[in-house]
């Protein structure tokens, strides 16, 4: 082998073992290096660990100085607490025993007073026994004296204190009345007032004809027309009566229902206007007529229905009410009358502080059966009921519908408010027309009524049947009967008799003594 080669494996040997030695010392070196880190975190720990521990141990120190603080700070609460309880216990003690003396002396005073009143009431006794037969001798002494016995006394006295006891009820009963007549006129004048005063109705008097004007009488003669075949067709028409007679340029449609008259009325106005009068012209018109009338009467419902501020009520009883517009009572027109109820009905719910819109809805349906009354049977009233029943009505308004005429009891202030609202508005003068007979009748029964009495003369019925005189004979009726007699009337005739108002009855006791001068 060379020598250069031997050299250089030498160097290379040398060189790896340099560098082994160096990696070993190396390690070596970092070895010392981490464990004298190593042992100084164990120091630093160790001493973190004892701090802890001091710190520890003084925090105990301190928790167990403040709960031994907290033990006698409570313990001395106890005891103060303790003490103070018994102070107080020790004073109810001697509230108690102070009681217990006072009821003790209190009791042998009532025992003193028990023996002193039995003592008394054996006294009593003994002087009671003395007074009965006091009282017996007495009443033989009077009985002996007076000629009457006990019983016959009696009766006397009863007798007299009777009559004593009649005449003061009688002016009781007369001060009674009068001092509530005084309040209830005064309330019932304030109430009516305002709300009559409140409530502004036109009224128009209508009966079962209408008369329409004719430019001029040769008008007739077409409306006739040859051999009657345009009068016929028009009555056949329209079910109205045509009355031609020598009444002026005017020509008279009579109907009971008030509906179909409209009808004829329109279309013989139409028919006059347009000039062409024959039985096809006369179809074509009265067929017109009817639709203006259908609506004129739907047009009338409603604005029924927004002049009293009603809302929701059901279309056909809205139709109904327009019908009413050409229905009359006793010359009264039903629709303008049902408004006025309306509108009377809410002003007095407003005074007294009932529901005002249920009030003017009862108001305005209380006479919606007059509608169709002459088509259906039955009287207005039930049909009305009927009808709010059909269209889904609240009770209350059927109820009113139903009382306001009497024919239901009263379930409702609302019931009766409609009937007093549809009593003004029927009983004010002029609102209503009476036939002579009705009038006469009414007139009859008063008098009858009031000559039923015993002790009544003789009676008149005046003011158009608003009083009745009654005179009374004055043997049998004293002044204090006059009072009793007075009401027993007025409510006899309030249950027998029906009418508009008030009736007012008067009776009247009248003595003369009659003598001659010779």
């Amino acid at each position: 082998m060379p020598f250069e080669v031997v050299i250089i494996l030498a160097i290379l040997v040398t060189f790896v073992i340099v560098a082994a030695l160096a990696w070993k010392l190396a390690i070596s070196y970092r070895i010392k290096v981490y464990e004298a880190k190593v042992g100084s975190a164990e120091e630093k720990a160790r001493e973190i660990i004892d701090e802890a521990l001091k710190t520890a141990e003084t925090k105990k120190r301190e928790a167990l100085l403040e709960a031994k603080e907290e033990a006698l700070k409570a313990k001395n609460e106890f005891e103060r607490e303790t003490k103070e309880r018994r102070a107080e216990l020790q004073r109810y003690e001697k509230r108690v025993l102070t009681k217990e003396e006072t009821l003790d002396r209190k009791t042998e005073a009532l025992e003193k007073k028990e023996a002193k009143l039995s003592v008394k009431e054996a006294e009593l006794e003994k002087t009671k026994q003395e007074v009965e037969e006091f009282h017996t001798r007495q009443l033989q002494e009077l009985e002996k004296i007076s000629g009457l016995t006990s019983e016959q006394a009696k009766e006397y006295l009863l007798k007299t204190v009777e009559e004593d006891v009649k005449h003061e009820t009688a002016i009781l009963v007369k001060e009674l009345e009068n001092k509530a007549k005084e309040e209830a006129d005064k309330k019932a004048k304030e109430y009516v007032v305002t709300a009559i005063q409140r409530c502004a109705a036109d009224h128009v008097a209508e009966t079962t004809i209408s008369v329409v004007q004719l430019p001029n009488d040769e008008m007739k003669g077409r409306i006739i027309g040859r051999e009657g075949r345009n009068i016929r067709t028009l009555e056949t028409m329209t079910g109205v009566d045509l009355i031609i007679d020598d009444t002026p340029e005017a020509v008279i449609l009579s109907a009971f229902d008030p509906v179909r008259r409209e009808i004829a009325r329109i279309a013989l106005e139409k028919l006059i206007i347009d000039g062409r009068i024959h039985p096809a012209r006369i179809e074509e018109m009265v067929e017109k007529a009817q639709k203006e009338v259908e609506v004129m009467i739907r047009e009338a419902g409603e604005a029924a229905t927004l002049e009293v501020g009603v809302h929701g009520i059901h279309p056909e009883l809205v139709k109904l009410l327009g019908k009413m517009k050409f229905r009359t009572s006793y010359g009264q027109n039903a629709l303008k009358h049902s408004i006025e109820v309306s509108v009377i009905s809410g002003l007095l719910a407003s005074e007294i502080g009932v529901d005002v819109r249920l009030a003017k809805r009862a108001g305005l349906l209380h006479d919606i059966g007059k509608s169709v009354d002459h088509e259906i049977e039955g009287t207005h009233v039930q049909i009305g009921i009927d009808l709010c029943r059909k269209y889904k009505e609240s009770a209350v308004v059927i109820n009113a519908v139903g009382a306001h005429h009497g024919d239901e009891e009263f379930q409702s202030l609302i019931a009766c408010i409609v009937q007093a609202a549809d009593t003004i508005s029927a009983a004010r003068p002029g609102a209503r027309r009476e036939t002579l007979e009705t009038y006469t009748n009414r007139l009859k029964q008063l008098e009858d009524i009031t000559n039923g009495f015993k002790g009544v003369d003789k009676s008149f019925a005046i003011q158009a049947g608003r009083e009745v005189r009654v005179m009374v004979v004055p043997d049998q009726i004293s002044d204090a009967d006059m009072v009793l007699l007075a009401r027993d009337l007025s409510k006899k005739i309030e249950n027998e008799l029906d009418y508009p108002g008030q009736i007012k009855v008067n009776v009247i006791r009248e003595s003369r003594v009659t003598d001659y001068a010779k």
